[in-house]
């Protein structure tokens, strides 16, 4: 199994940081791959030196955009170079069998939403996550709850979004995770 992590090219706090670290170890040491961006900055990079540093599988993919810029983790057993960021995305869902977002800032939030709404469209049935170090999640919790209670988001994909606190408690969300009905057709989507 493997998880594609989305996280911060910053570092964050002291506390950010060493939940990252203590969250990739446990999955290391768990057995679970980490699919994640490539890079060797902010908690992108202390999560695949965690994790590599506790024996685990670390595949990185990166755009050539951002090799060019020197942001590639030069540690990987396995880095894949891709031409886009949407190539990026595309092939971390690929070889991911769920997903964890992590504190970070705008483009983790795009990575989470675009892999969340992709299994509200039922284009996969791999369950999505937040990581929630020190309440980081809480205000996007309380901004969907609202847009829950205003009608534009189903109660139950909000459900559906695992919260966890740690690498236990991700891997037993993965193991009772029950996708929800395709959004409009109602329909089971293909795993």
């Amino acid at each position: 199994m493997r998880i594609a992590v989305f996280t911060g090219s910053q570092a964050g706090p002291p506390s950010h940081r060493d939940a990252a670290a203590a969250f990739a170890t446990g999955l290391a040491r768990a057995g679970i791959g980490i699919v994640y961006g490539g890079g060797h900055v902010g908690l992108m990079g202390v999560v695949a030196d965690a994790a590599l540093a506790a024996g685990g599988e670390v595949v990185g993919v990166i755009p050539q955009h951002l090799v060019d810029d020197e942001l590639a983790h030069p540690g990987l057993p396995q880095l894949e170079v891709v031409q886009s960021m949407h190539e990026r995305k595309a092939r971390m869902a690929e070889l991911s069998d769920a997903f964890v977002a992590l504190p970070g800032a705008a483009g983790t939030l795009e990575e989470l939403f675009e892999a969340w709404t992709w299994g509200m469209l039922g284009l996969h049935a791999k369950p999505t996550a937040l990581l929630d170090v020190d309440g980081f999640w809480q205000p996007l919790l309380a901004q969907l709850r609202t847009m829950v209670d205003a009608g534009y988001l189903d109660g139950r994909r909000l459900d559906a979004l695992g919260v966890v606190s740690d690498a236990p408690a991700l891997l037993a969300f993965i193991e009772s995770y029950e996708h929800p009905a395709r959004k409009w057709t109602g329909e089971s989507p293909a795993a």
